[in-house]
């Protein structure tokens, strides 16, 4: 029926808006390619719009498809909400969630206010840090659930959403050819870090280190006061920085995967951390349009 819309064709079109890929959507959602297809296809059947721009190399939101995705996740919202009423489900117990520093400036802490508010008895504990440290202490039982990044060619996780990776730093900075890439760093096991010093490396081009830094706000300082370029996701480009120019020679970085990965704790924790997962699975392109200034319907 036109104007009535399905809950999983929603989480299908949300899943397909975050990664810009079907394939990818039909991986994080555990179902087939075609079944992807035809969510999309009756979506779009029953709002009379055509949400994805789509041929055999990209896949980009339409402006119809950008407004969806603010009713997407309203609707998403308040199906959850009226699903834990009425089944009397009330979360409880400790979540120990860990975020990756590349979310200290998105929007982020409203996808965690709106699950405190929906979630009051669920006491959440937020560690901030590099995405490698992350690893470490999701593996060390130490987390419950993880928000970060993933090295190239990893496959674990749950994949929230794939971008590129660029150099970055202030306006009008320039690079003398002759002399080592300035880089501004995370500390190690950083994996921007690591991709940097690896590309730099493969280029035979010589660097040397101007910052280093485990905070994302002492970074952007130094990136501001022009100290050197740092790698950076393309999506996550803070105020004030700017992509370097092509001409500037720098290698190419690659891309970079953003992904959800689960402890191992059972009963309370589990549930609190798959009611979390959703969310952000939900919200996830807030994180994104929200920093580059394109903000959502």
């Amino acid at each position: 029926m036109p104007g009535m819309y399905d809950p999983a064709q929603l989480r299908t079109f949300l899943a397909v808006a975050q990664t810009l890929s079907f394939t990818a959507a039909a991986r994080r959602l555990g179902v087939r390619q075609s079944t992807v297809s035809q969510h999309v296809r009756r979506l779009e059947d029953a709002a009379g719009r055509q949400l994805f721009a789509r041929d055999t190399h990209r896949v980009d939101l339409t402006a119809d498809g950008e407004a969806m995705l603010g009713f997407a996740r309203t609707i998403l919202e308040a199906h959850e909400r009226a699903s834990a009423y009425f089944t009397g489900t009330r979360l409880r117990g400790r979540l120990r969630f860990g975020a990756s520093e590349d979310f200290v400036q998105t929007r982020l802490p409203e996808i965690l206010q709106t699950f405190r508010r929906d979630h009051p008895e669920v006491d959440l504990e937020l560690t901030v840090e590099l995405s490698g440290t992350l690893h470490r202490q999701l593996e060390a039982g130490r987390l419950d659930l993880v928000l970060a990044k993933r090295r190239a060619g990893d496959t674990h996780g749950q994949l929230v959403w794939q971008d590129a990776l660029a150099w970055i730093g202030a306006p009008g900075l320039r690079l003398d050819p002759d002399r080592p890439v300035p880089l501004v760093v995370f500390p190690p096991p950083g994996i921007t870090r690591a991709r940097a010093l690896e590309a730099l490396e493969e280029q035979g081009r010589s660097w040397r280190i101007a910052c280093t830094s485990g905070s994302l706000s002492g970074l952007v300082a130094a990136a501001h006061a022009g100290l050197g370029v740092m790698a950076h996701t393309r999506g996550l480009v803070p105020p004030g920085l700017e992509p370097v120019p092509v001409r500037a020679g720098l290698p190419e970085l690659g891309g970079v995967d953003f992904v959800l990965l689960h402890g191992r704790r059972r009963g309370g924790a589990q549930q609190a951390a798959d009611a979390l997962a959703t969310a952000i699975l939900a919200g996830g392109d807030r994180l994104i349009r929200g920093v580059r200034g394109r903000e959502p319907a």
